[in-house]
């Protein structure tokens, strides 16, 4: 019952998913180590994020000294392994450097290929019989180099969209073929999988939902008092990338702000496109509309979700967006763009859901929302909450995980 999880860079402030899934697994009674290469804990704010830093090995922080002998230790030990894990990184690098940025070459797989085997070292003292990596990128491209250098059984999650944007140069025909078993988040993410592996392999690619605590959420905070005619209240949870379609997200707000003098916008969340977005905000004169309240902890964004009247979503790329399915769980209804695996959770009844990209339709939801009702954006918050519990309850998922994991190991 022992396993490892395997993350680039955890824990995150946008990765709470993971812990959740760690916890609910760890109550079925796996005992779960995990790897991370690297730490963010400069960017935690919530005091469980913490707790979990602490929980995590993170590879990169021994330094380069001890990474090399345990990892040069280990390959010496295993010969043979590490002439095929060698040709693999070698492989997949070469397919990664046609990838384009992001994808990585030989060079960084050849550091790939030390950190695989320091995983393995470390699997082995541990007794460590599988390693579930989250992401498809590099995380799993160590997951299946420690399985080559003699290492645990491997499988891995895929998100999206990253992930999607270049299958071939991840390697994703022959990570799957390796992996006893994969993930996707969503039917969407099964469809795309399906395209970059063999007919045969499609029984091994399993939808396992990204999870929310059911238990922790609260019964909803009663609508803002503000009526939505006025101009609804907004908020909007994620990372400011270039994925979220934060910048069209100002855009859509100046066009709905023309015809609601009162709408407002609460942004929470951060990234590299910050000084950007607060320029456009600027451009576009709505200083005074759209406030951006940074990473905030839990507690802080569901008090945040709580004080909307809906979570708007006018993302470019997704997987299927936790965010979605954590305003759902507050009970508030949703905007988002009609995009992956969004329409599988937030239905007409729950929301609004809009072509990707039109920033004329997304004002028109907004319109939408302030000729709404409040008992009835409580009846489609209600709905949305009964849905996401239904489809995401983090013990139910990680039973899912659970009988893939055992079926893995022999447990």
């Amino acid at each position: 019952m022992k396993i490892a999880y395997l993350v680039n860079t955890y824990p995150k402030p946008s990765h709470t998913f993971i812990r959740r899934e760690i916890a609910a697994l760890e109550r079925l009674g796996w005992q779960v180590h995990r790897f991370a290469m690297r730490s963010d804990r400069g960017a935690l704010v919530d005091p469980v994020d913490f707790v979990e830093n602490d929980k995590t090995e993170h590879v990169l922080e021994i330094g380069k000294k001890a990474l090399f002998k345990t990892a040069l230790t280990w390959m010496t030990k295993h010969p043979r392994e590490t002439l095929s894990g060698l040709a693999m990184a070698l492989r997949c690098g070469t397919k990664g450097a046609a990838g384009g940025a992001g994808t990585g070459g030989i060079p960084r797989h050849l550091i790939y290929l030390i950190e695989a085997a320091y995983v393995a070292s470390r699997a082995n003292d541990l007794g460590l019989r599988h390693v579930h990596a989250h992401f498809g990128t590099n995380s799993a491209t160590v997951a299946m180099l420690a399985q080559a250098l003699g290492g645990p059984t491997f499988s891995f999650t895929v998100h999206g969209p990253e992930e999607f944007d270049a299958p071939r140069a991840f390697s994703f025909p022959e990570k799957i073929a390796r992996a006893r078993f994969t993930v996707a988040i969503s039917s969407f993410g099964r469809s795309q999988l399906y395209r970059w592996c063999q007919i045969p392999e499609w029984a091994k690619i399993k939808v396992v939902h990204c999870p929310i605590d059911t238990a922790s959420y609260a019964p909803p905070d009663p609508m803002p008092a503000t009526q939505p005619a006025d101009g609804p209240h907004l908020v909007a949870i994620g990372r400011l990338t270039e994925q979220k379609g934060f910048p069209l997200l100002v855009e859509i707000m100046a066009m709905a702000a023309k015809r609601l003098p009162g709408l407002r916008l609460t942004i929470c969340g951060d990234g590299e496109l910050r000084a950007l977005i607060d320029a456009e905000i600027a451009r576009h004169g709505m200083t005074d509309r759209i406030e951006i309240k940074g990473w905030m902890s839990e507690a802080d964004v569901r008090a945040a979700i709580g004080r909307s009247h809906a979570l708007i979503l006018p993302s470019l790329a997704e997987g299927l967006p936790m965010v979605v399915m954590e305003s759902m769980a507050c009970g508030r209804p949703v905007i988002a763009a009609c995009i992956n695996g969004v329409p599988e959770l937030l239905t007409p009844n729950e929301g609004w859901l809009v072509p990707a990209g039109d920033a004329a339709a997304f004002a028109d939801a907004i319109e939408a929302v302030s000729k709404t009702s409040t008992a009835e954006l409580e009846r489609m918050g209600a709905d949305a909450r009964a849905r996401a519990f239904a489809r995401h309850d983090c013990d139910t998922e990680a039973a899912k995980l659970s009988a893939l994991f055992a079926k893995a190991t022999g447990a």
